[in-house]
């Protein structure tokens, strides 16, 4: 698999191997994330994701306890 050029980190784009964290870092130990998993299904009016706004709430929630701001 190809290396990519750049990855996003504390919110930019930085070069691959500028992107250093801390031996510290609390992610590196406990692996800090909030994520939310969609289902979208193709119908006749098109696709549709299914309760996206519960989902996007559940995220903003989400990252609000651990004091993720999301832009």
């Amino acid at each position: 698999m190809k290396k990519a050029d750049y990855i996003w980190m504390d919110g930019e784009f930085v070069p691959w191997d500028e992107a250093k964290i801390h031996i510290l870092s609390h992610v590196v130990h406990y692996g800090t994330s909030v994520f939310e998993g969609l289902r979208a299904y193709h119908g006749k009016k098109g696709t549709a994701v299914f309760r996206l706004r519960e989902h996007i709430d559940r995220l903003f929630y989400s990252a609000k306890i651990y004091r993720m701001p999301i832009p």
